[in-house]
């Protein structure tokens, strides 16, 4: 009888720790979630990182170099240099 008892005592002890391990905090459904999270903060992380670094090298050519300056005021606002001659080509 007290076999049995024990027996049934450790089992219970068993589901219970069992149960912490499959649905409590810090499971085994919780790690694998944050391990997702963490996998695509680091992709959105990487992205933004690029960005970060194109911006960084025009802020840097816009610094340094004159001639950024002029290809982004030719492009955006459609300035011309003296003695030059503007022509649009308008196409049907």
């Amino acid at each position: 009888m007290a076999y049995t008892l024990s027996i049934v005592i450790l089992s219970i002890m068993l589901l219970g720790l069992q149960a912490s391990l499959w649905l409590g905090k810090g499971s085994y459904q919780e790690v694998y979630q944050l391990e997702k999270q963490i996998s695509l903060q680091k992709q959105e992380n990487a992205g933004l990182y690029e960005r970060n670094q194109a911006l960084y090298e025009e802020v840097k050519d816009l610094r340094d170099g004159l001639q950024a300056v002029e290809e982004r005021a030719r492009t955006e606002l459609g300035m011309i240099q003296q003695d030059e001659t503007f022509f649009q080509i308008i196409q049907d």
